[in-house]
């Protein structure tokens, strides 16, 4: 179960850098980057349709 968490939370990561590579969101890119829980949240809103 650990594994799966941890694998969501990468992928979730993953996914906000991709989206915010193709979309040219730099300050967004780099926030979520660095401060990589923002990153999480946005990916998860992207999978689910938030954002």
């Amino acid at each position: 179960m650990p594994v799966l968490i941890g694998l969501a939370v990468f992928f979730a990561w993953l996914t906000h850098i991709i989206v915010c590579l193709k979309a040219g969101f730099w300050g967004f890119l780099i926030a979520g980057a660095i401060f990589f829980p923002i990153g999480i949240i946005h990916g998860f809103g992207i999978w689910i349709g938030v954002f």
